[in-house]
């Protein structure tokens, strides 16, 4: 028979109270919270007394609503602060607990206890001396608790001590534990993201932000300073360090803007003060909730999510113009976990900028962005966390598994699995692949990843005279007056520039293929841009043709949309080449011995 922690709800109403006291939940109620997350009050029972002042943290709601902490079911508390109201009442929140006997295997309530009043047996006093006390004392006190009635199981082990702030203040608190009905509190937490100084300019004046997101062993919480606090904090708060972080405003968390796991956020302010903590081993590095790339497809779109994986590919950074006129940069990743499945994910900014794809490393993302672009792929946002090869188990025993066998895998994309509205590179066709799967045939057009030879070249209308605006690739009209007029734009240019449409038969070993290639593939098949080629066209007919001859019976991955058409009544299917890269003759071999060997475990 469980035996309850007898003389544990004197402990814990005293404030003297250690953990792993084992309680009966005697009644449990619902506290709506206006607009904040609703709250629980429980009220416990040791066998000899019961306390109604606990109050189950929000991050453990989920277990009541699940009917999981139920009146007569048997727990184990693991964790709790305690809090002193205004009026001396105390509260004890409770962090972490176990059922370790459901209420339906238990017969009732356990022993005769009364509620149970503070002082109740303490000895006659004169009238109350009242102590100054911080307004929020954590579990773990240094003072040796006083054993009043304990039990000796409970009362034999006295709990290590909290660290303290600098200059000897409040104790340091659970950032669990904070909400905003507190006032004074100070927390101890590891800087996990921090965004680059973000400015605004509107009707109401000017201003400056930036945020970042701290953790401890109990939770995370994102942290926003504005205008002066910037000043005061942004150039001494580092990621990956750890700081004392006290008298901060919390609100209720605008879940719009941050995928951080809490109901609350915090804003610095005047009082806020941010100190530097030497001794910071034993606080965690990140809290992550890492979901399997395989499960991404039954996840909504826009969901906030943390993915690790192996990156088995990476594009050079692009760069594009925003319609602000802002030029970003922008780099795709292709991430593979141990379900098989490979994600495309893109980086922007300065973290594309930076990214180092070599040796293929381990990538954790923590606050992706998904998106049903193409089936399923992720953003990392401004607000994303990007780890290489972290530190962590997760990331030890992927590298362990793609080692020994992952890297032997091709992989399945789930960006591109859903009808193929995204050109991935891991649907790997042959010609004749594309033909006896009729791709292209259906609603929407298909991409696929073929490896093929360049066996003819259409150098007759290849080049075309184009307006020369930077956002217009439109043909233009020769006023044969020296100027040029474009329709769309509706202007005349004094110049033109070159652009590129070229036809080409393609081939492997089972079938050929037309396709049409514009501007930057089709430099990338000849290797001359289409300015030069203009240029030589005009002056030099044997070097133009010579150019032709010499990107003939080339080899190529090609990554290709095919969409059935129909013009003038006839139905044909016309395939456009999107991306031309040189054969990878490593991934190529692996590939090839892959399949190999899935055809002999065929047989």
């Amino acid at each position: 028979m469980t035996k309850l922690s007898e003389g544990a709800i004197e402990a814990l109403s005293n404030g003297t109270g250690g953990n792993d006291a084992v309680l009966q939940l005697v009644n449990i109620r619902k506290i709506e919270g206006g607009n904040g997350p609703a709250r629980f009050r429980v009220m416990m029972s040791d066998g000899r007394h019961t306390l109604s002042s606990f109050m189950l943290s929000t991050q453990l709601n989920y277990m009541a609503e699940e009917n999981r902490l139920a009146p007569n079911c048997i727990c184990i508390l693991k964790r709790h602060v305690t809090n002193i109201l205004k009026d001396g009442r105390r509260v004890v929140i409770i962090l972490e607990i176990d059922v370790i006997k459901p209420a339906e295997d238990v017969a009732g309530r356990m022993g005769d206890p009364t509620p149970y009043t503070e002082g109740q047996n303490k000895a006659p006093q004169s009238a109350p001396t009242h102590e100054s006390r911080p307004p929020l004392q954590p579990q773990n006190r240094n003072e040796v608790p006083v054993n009043r009635g304990f039990t000796k199981d409970f009362g034999k082990k006295a709990p290590s001590a909290m660290p303290s702030t600098p200059g000897g203040g409040s104790k340091v608190v659970p950032i669990a534990s904070l909400n905003p009905y507190q006032s004074k509190w100070t927390i101890r937490a590891r800087v996990t993201n921090k965004s680059s100084i973000r400015t605004w300019s509107n009707s109401r004046g000017d201003g400056k932000l930036f945020s970042m997101e701290i953790v401890d062993e109990s939770g995370e919480i994102r942290v926003t300073g504005f205008n002066q606090e910037v000043d005061k904090f942004f150039s001494l708060i580092e990621v990956g360090k750890v700081y004392y972080v006290s008298k901060g405003s919390l609100k209720i968390a605008n879940k719009q803007y941050t995928s951080v796991k809490n109901d609350y956020e915090m804003t610095l302010n005047g009082e806020s003060t941010v100190i530097p903590c030497e001794d910071s081993c034993d606080v965690p590095v990140m809290q992550c909730d890492f979901v399997s790339i395989a499960d991404l497809e039954n996840r909504d779109k826009d969901a906030i999510v943390d993915v690790i994986g192996v990156c088995k590919g990476v594009d050079e950074v692009t760069r594009l113009t925003t319609k602000s006129n802002r030029e970003v940069s922008k780099r795709t990743l292709s991430l593979m976990d141990m379900s098989g499945k490979v994600v495309t994910v893109t980086l922007w900014g300065e973290e594309a900028e930076k990214f180092d794809g070599s040796g293929q490393p381990i990538v954790a993302i923590k606050g992706a962005k998904l998106s049903d672009f193409g089936g399923r792929s992720l953003s990392a946002s401004f607000s994303s966390t990007l780890m290489i090869n972290p530190d962590i188990p997760e990331a030890y025993k992927l590298r362990g598994w793609y080692d020994k066998e992952g890297h032997a895998m091709e992989g399945q994309s789930v960006t591109e699995m859903k009808g193929g509205s995204s050109g991935g590179n891991t649907n790997w066709k042959t010609l004749s692949d594309v033909k006896t799967e009729h791709l292209g045939h259906g609603d929407k057009a298909d991409y696929y990843t073929c490896i093929a030879t360049i066996v003819y070249l259409r150098k007759e209308n290849c080049l075309y005279q184009a307006c020369p605006s930077q956002d217009c690739n439109k043909k233009v009209i020769d006023q044969q007056n020296g100027m040029y007029r474009c329709e769309k734009c509706d202007k005349e240019f004094p110049n033109f520039k070159y652009r590129l449409i070229l036809s080409a038969n393609i081939a492997d070993y089972g079938d050929n293929q037309w396709v049409t290639c514009f501007q930057e593939s089709a430099e990338a098949i000849l290797g001359q841009n289409a300015a030069y080629l203009g240029q030589l066209k005009d002056s030099n007919e044997a070097a133009f043709d010579e150019v032709f001859q010499q990107a003939n019976f080339n080899t190529f991955v090609f990554r290709s949309r095919v969409k059935l058409e129909t013009y003038n009544d006839e139905s044909r299917i016309k395939a456009t080449v999107m991306d031309v890269k040189p054969v990878d003759h490593k991934d190529y071999s692996k590939r090839l011995i892959m399949n190999i060997r899935k055809l002999a475990a065929a047989q």
